[in-house]
């Protein structure tokens, strides 16, 4: 069988999924870095090592996010909003709701059965409303990214962030630490703040059940959490979340190559 490959090239992280006759064989994720075609070209050699296949089975490959125009063996390039919707439903064909919280962009999507976008809406801030305000806290608060997700889960109360910018949530969190506040109640009020407003872009668009959370924040217990006590429901989230988007491209990537007609795959 003839492999389809489908990169997301996002703004913190590159991810590839390959499959083989519609079935995951091959991930790959790397950190972001200023050479965009070499940086796809490690994370599909990453996958390919652990398909144990080689450069020449890959059939298609189809890009996505905000460096999709920069790989140049690409065979289409389609939308972010596209490929984490259709990856969702794929994953979870209940989804009608999907939330996206990723290092730059906070994104809410309305989904038809298939995962066909009826609606969505992004932050129109800036990053506070997304995964890089929590990554610029971790730095401050001098902890590791990936345990903030447990660190919120230990918290006695939450803080409130009242700023929409960056900048001045950041110089919040200094005024929380030099004023004693706990780290694990400093975490959760960020957890809350980022639910809060993806929250509210779900509800822009007509929040339906059931809902998928995707993204890197994903990958976080507490800002699972903290949107559940939003929502008002579980939500679905997938071992791997961050690769939602590519999933998704590389199944609209074997769409296009088996000659199947999809609206989806406009670039």
């Amino acid at each position: 069988m003839t492999l389809i490959a489908g990169i997301d090239m996002g703004a913190r992280s590159a991810k590839c999924v390959l499959l083989d006759d519609g079935v995951v064989v091959g991930t790959g994720l790397a950190r972001m870095k200023p050479d965009f075609a070499g940086l796809a070209q490690d994370v599909l050699e990453l996958a390919l090592a652990k398909a144990g296949r080689r450069p020449e089975d890959v059939a298609y490959i189809a890009t996505t996010g905000l460096g999709r125009y920069n790989v140049p063996k690409r065979d289409i390039q389609i939308t972010d909003i596209t490929c984490v919707a259709k990856g969702a439903a794929h994953l979870y064909p209940g989804t009608r709701s999907v939330i996206d919280v990723g290092a730059q962009t906070t994104r809410a999507m309305r989904v038809r059965a298939g995962g066909t976008v009826v609606e969505f809406r992004s932050n129109d801030k800036c990053a506070a409303g997304a995964g890089g305000f929590a990554e610029r806290a971790a730095r401050y608060l001098e902890v590791k990214l990936e345990d903030l997700g447990e660190l919120s889960l230990h918290a006695d109360s939450s803080e409130k962030f009242s700023s929409v910018c960056a900048v001045f949530a950041e110089s919040e969190i200094i005024n929380l630490v030099t004023a004693g506040t706990s780290v694990e109640n400093i975490v959760r009020g960020i957890h809350d703040s980022l639910a809060e407003r993806a929250v509210q872009l779900l509800k822009r668009v007509g929040m339906e059940q059931e809902v998928t959370f995707v993204g890197g924040m994903a990958r976080q217990k507490g800002q699972i959490q903290a949107l559940e006590q939003l929502v008002g429901t579980p939500v679905n989230v997938s071992p791997d979340p961050d690769l939602v988007a590519a999933l998704g491209a590389a199944l609209l990537g074997q769409q296009r190559l088996e000659g199947r007609p999809s609206v989806e795959v406009a670039a």
